[in-house]
């Protein structure tokens, strides 16, 4: 009962600092135009979502390291070797994701930072992550639970490490492309992990991991009041590029990282739908899908914005419980 009562007062911290935040960052990003630049290409619904708010990210992010702060002054939690490495990362990938929406805002375009130059810090990031948690006793395996199956991969495990925080943060970021969708999605993937992490218990602080995702779920809960159809606000590549980081990193730490392709189906979905339609473009001149990532797709079938966020919903939270299952029961 007392870890459930940890995760609602989490939860709940999380949520009422996220309203505040809202309040009052929306009316700041306002004021300063740090306003969003939709794509010609994308469906014309969207063109009256220019000139909304971006770097929304602000909003969950700020109170989740601020509930951090006021749960270690008031000692209920403790802060340990794992917990650092997941804030570190949390935070370089929000400054990395912060610089590319600035630049975007500042040029009134999407292009933001070029390609090689974002994946060379996200690399730098993830090399300076595999350092710390290697020589914080991480080991360079892959478990194969249910075949009872442990995989060395030595020094492979590095490019491993960097392909899933690459991977996921930029697939957490295809999949912010409707309003609330990445939000939400990421929401269940933390509840997801956040159960999975309090049964760590041989963790180094698995109970500060644990509680790290419950704030953010409460907090994207409180972001969603801001970002749901219609939305006031975009978390940008603020907020996108730091929930994959995190989310990777604690499925690394936890070692459940294969876990996290379930967890995060519905991101692998809507990146191999985007995946598919480049090679299909490229090699054949033809198209798959009738406009990539697959939010799109549906988009293009005349399905309401609504119904498309919900029916992703479903899918990421069925996902979600039978990775849980197997990944805490089983």
């Amino acid at each position: 009962m007392l870890i459930l009562a940890k995760a609602a007062m989490a939860m709940m911290l999380g949520f009422t600092l996220a309203i505040v935040s809202g309040l009052v960052f929306i009316p700041l990003l306002k004021k300063l135009h740090f306003g969003q630049t939709v794509s010609r290409e994308i469906n014309k619904r969207h063109l009256k979502k220019e000139g909304t708010p971006t770097m929304g990210g602000i909003i969950f992010i700020v109170p989740v390291l601020l509930s951090l702060i006021l749960l270690y002054l008031n000692k209920s939690i403790e802060i340990s070797y794992n917990i650092c490495i997941l804030i570190f990362v949390f935070i370089a990938y929000a400054i990395l994701g912060g610089i590319d929406d600035f630049l975007k805002v500042k040029y009134k375009n999407n292009a933001g930072l070029s390609l090689v130059t974002k994946f060379l810090i996200q690399t730098i990031i993830a090399l300076i992550f595999f350092y710390f948690f290697m020589r914080g006793g991480g080991s360079s395996t892959i478990e194969f639970t249910a075949l009872n199956l442990t995989l060395p991969l030595g020094w492979f495990f590095g490019i491993f490490i960097l392909f899933l925080l690459v991977g996921t943060t930029n697939a957490v970021n295809i999949t912010d492309g409707l309003d609330g969708l990445a939000g939400g999605l990421s929401a269940i993937a933390f509840l997801a992990y956040g159960i999975i992490s309090w049964n760590c218990g041989w963790l180094e602080g698995y109970q500060e991991i644990a509680i790290f995702c419950f704030l953010i779920v409460g907090a994207l809960l409180g972001f969603l009041v801001f970002n749901s159809h219609p939305a006031k606000v975009f978390m940008g590549d603020l907020g996108s590029l730091s929930l994959g980081g995190a989310l990777a990193t604690i499925a690394i730490i936890t070692r459940h990282e294969l876990s996290l392709a379930i967890i995060g189906g519905v991101f692998v979905i809507e990146t191999l739908s985007s995946f598919i339609q480049v090679i299909s473009i490229r090699k054949f001149n033809r198209k798959i899908f009738l406009k990539a990532p697959l939010h799109h797709h549906f988009e293009e079938l005349k399905w309401v914005e609504n119904d498309i966020v919900k029916l992703f919903y479903v899918v990421g939270l069925l996902l979600a419980m039978a990775a849980i299952t197997y990944g805490v029961w089983l």
